[in-house]
Order: C-alpha cells, then structure tokens, then sequence
C-alpha cells in the first residue's frame, strides 16, 4: 500500500487544520492507521491512531482533547482534524499503517506534510 498525506500548511495558535491521509490500494482491516509527526531537530513521535473500523483510537497525551482522528474507508481515507493549534504541534506529519497499534510495528510510511503554527 501507498500513502499520501496532504493538508498540511500554515495555521495561527489557537487555529486548525485538517490533514488527509489517502491509500492506493486496500490494506488488511486487521490493520491500524496513524498519524506520527517530526519536528525539526527531534525524532518522529507518535501521534494518534485507528482501526480499520473506527471504533478504536489511540492519542499522544500532548493532543489529546485537541486533535481527532477519522476515517472513510469507501475513499481509503484516514483524517486528522487537529484544534486549537500551539506552535509546539509544528512539525512534519506523516502518515503510515501497522500489523499491530504499537509504533515500532507501522511502515509504508508516505510523503509527509508540513505544519506550520505560528504564535
């Protein structure tokens, strides 16, 4: 499977933005998608994930409350809405699936996208 993430770009503290993250081909419904995020100068950081199904989530304690997390799987989309931005959330995301919902198991990692928060 490929994966393309997009919807990145420029927000405001305090503004939004929402990020797609979209598949060319069909993955295993056992599968997790997640999104993950790196900042400049620091590692990639797990962010927030889902089933196949959408009825199970996981968040990074620092987005919790702010960013939610979605999918439409008759577009083999995943989505992350992400709220009341801080220019800590600055970073480049990406997208990726994996066998289980720990990080060290997702790979097909796609082309990130760059969010930019500015105070």
């Amino acid at each position: 499977v490929q994966l393309q993430a997009s919807g990145g770009g420029l927000a405001q503290a305090g503004g939004s933005l929402r990020l797609s993250c979209e598949a060319s081909g069909r993955t295993p419904r056992t599968y997790i998608t997640g999104w993950f995020r790196q900042a400049q100068l620091k590692g990639r950081e797990f962010v927030a994930a889902i089933n196949w199904s959408g009825g199970s989530t996981a968040y990074a304690d620092p987005v919790k409350g702010r960013f939610t997390i979605s999918r439409d799987n008759a577009k083999n989309t995943v989505f992350l809405q992400m709220n009341n931005l801080k220019p800590d959330d600055t970073a480049v995301y990406y997208c990726a699936v994996g066998s289980s919902w720990r990080p060290q198991d997702f790979g097909s990692w796609g082309q990130g996208t760059l969010v930019t928060v500015s105070s």
